[in-house]
């Protein structure tokens, strides 16, 4: 039987906090842990080299898919596991380890855990992506880069934790995905996907009105699209919190009613429209007795749905927890309830 190699490969800068964890979680189920450096100013190298990683350096060229494909190169196993610094394997294992009796004929996607908020109110938020390559594919894209292939795409029992939305993560890296989104944006006008990533930038750091911009944006451009891409469910959720936060509930509502049947089993769509409305009744009270049963409706829908980490975006909890949550808070309160700050 053929045995084919399995590399893990990243691409880091200045990640000497969380290199070790993300190292550590991959070594017991890969041949070789490979590491590309772009220009640390802390001991990010010594780090890795203690863990058993290879280091190489590479100068940083405002583009991630240049610096994906000369890990990739330097990597040169049947089989890729591409992470970051901020991310490690949480769960899978075994499975990434079966990859050595398997012909590297298909990519896979896994299963990245991203925790949002502060410390003790994180959040939990679920994407699949495209993080498991046969050794010959490559990246395209300045950021947000993507595979380029048409093999066949498969869902993996494999894990992978991210922390890179913490305060301190975000303020690090504030400014730097915008501009290049801008940049990208610049060459390729009507992308949707870059769109969308611009506006979840914006989202991410509470600039609400350019991401429904973006997300407008994104929207008007499928239509060039060969079929529908998970994207859209986190862009129409987060276009919905967006709508929110600018104070445009009617429109919001609007916004939701239009998107109900394709979104009718997300039960993170219905968490946010409960949510927006919940918010509409607190900044006008005349409006409650009408909004509560709607309000009390949508998250009841939520518990109806279950959870559906599926769904790319799906927040842990909307379909057990934390719809459970706010029933119990608007159900006690009735009326007097007022928007979560």
């Amino acid at each position: 039987m053929q045995r084919y190699t399995v590399a893990a490969v990243l691409i880091v800068r200045d990640e000497a906090p969380r290199l070790r964890r993300a190292l550590d979680s991959l070594r017991p189920w890969t041949d070789r842990l490979v590491v590309v450096d772009t220009g640390s100013q802390d001991n990010t190298v010594a780090v890795a080299r203690a863990a058993g990683a290879e280091v190489s350096h590479l100068r940083w060229c405002d583009d991630f898919g240049i610096a994906r494909n000369t890990a990739l190169e330097r990597a040169g196993a049947d089989w890729h596991i591409v992470l970051d610094g901020d991310e490690w394997l949480a769960r899978g294992g075994e499975t990434l380890a079966t990859l050595r009796t398997l012909r590297p004929d298909f990519v896979g996607a896994v299963r990245v855990d991203s925790d949002h908020g502060p410390q003790g109110h994180t959040s939990v938020a679920s994407n699949w992506i495209s993080r498991l390559l046969p050794g010959h594919v490559r990246y395209t894209g300045r950021i947000h880069e993507q595979p380029q292939h048409t093999l066949p795409v498969r869902r993996l029992p494999l894990q992978v934790g991210h922390d890179g939305y913490s305060a301190v993560a975000l303020d690090r890296k504030a400014g730097r995905n915008a501009t290049l989104l801008q940049r990208a944006l610049g060459d390729h006008p009507d992308d949707p996907y870059l769109w969308y990533q611009l506006g979840k930038d914006h989202d991410v750091y509470g600039r609400h009105a350019d991401a429904l911009h973006c997300f407008n944006q994104a929207e008007a451009r499928l239509a060039g699209l060969a079929a529908t891409p998970a994207w859209l469910h986190d862009l129409s959720v987060r276009s919905l919190h967006a709508l929110k936060c600018c104070g445009r509930h009617a429109d919001g509502v609007q916004r939701a009613s239009d998107g109900m049947a394709r979104w009718d089993r997300s039960p993170d769509f219905f968490f946010a429209l409960g949510d927006l409305m919940l918010d509409w009744a607190a900044n006008e009270p005349a409006r409650a007795t009408e909004l509560l049963p709607m309000i009390e409706g949508a998250w009841q829908r939520c518990l109806e749905i279950g959870e559906r980490p599926d769904l790319e975006g799906a927040v842990h909890g909307r379909g057990s927890h934390l719809a459970t949550h706010n029933l119990g808070v608007l159900r006690q309160f009735g009326p007097r309830v007022h928007a979560p700050k």
